[in-house]
């Protein structure tokens, strides 16, 4: 149900934000500094490759430990994500605090439709991974769990696979 939810809210962004995130998908990869949950474990990366592998939690899910602008922060790997979806609260500790003006897309969720605040992430790093100036939304609290790593982060990737029970991200 929060895959169904988590989709019709980024196909709503997507459309609105669409345009800057497929003018940055051939652009050279920044640093970027993500937070993490903390009971997510630590992605294993290969510094060669610059691979990380990260493995199921005990509900299915890939949790991963990141840093966005020099904070820990925990997010959920969401392929169907257009963008990185931050909760208010999350976002507050980043530092990023959307005016209620700010709220300009308008995302569904299994709650039904809310308003997210578009945002720059200046630098988002998973493992060895680092990408800057990454797109992301900002949700009410209310409307999302968990911060979501969608595909603004993802795209921007050399590769990533689903293999052997492991999703694998390469830069």
């Amino acid at each position: 149900m929060r895959s169904v939810i988590v989709i019709a809210l980024l196909a709503l962004a997507a459309g609105f934000l669409a345009p800057r995130y497929f003018s940055n998908i051939g652009a050279a990869p920044a640093p970027a500094s993500p937070q993490a949950h903390p009971a997510a474990p630590a992605p294993a990366a290969d510094a060669r490759a610059r691979t990380v592998v990260v493995a199921r939690d005990g509900r299915g899910h890939f949790d991963v430990e990141g840093r966005v602008n020099g904070r820990r922060i925990g997010f959920v790997v969401d392929t169907g994500a257009s963008v990185i979806a931050l909760t208010a609260h999350d976002a507050a500790r980043l530092g990023i605090h959307p005016s209620r003006n700010a709220f300009i897309a308008e995302v569904k969720t299994a709650n039904g439709t809310v308003r997210a605040a578009p945002a720059k992430l200046d630098v988002v790093e998973i493992g060895g991974l680092e990408l800057r100036d990454v797109s992301a939304l900002v949700l009410p609290d209310e409307a999302l769990s968990d911060n979501l790593l969608g595909l603004s982060f993802l795209s921007r990737l050399h590769r990533f696979e689903y293999s052997d029970g492991k999703l694998v991200l390469e830069q």
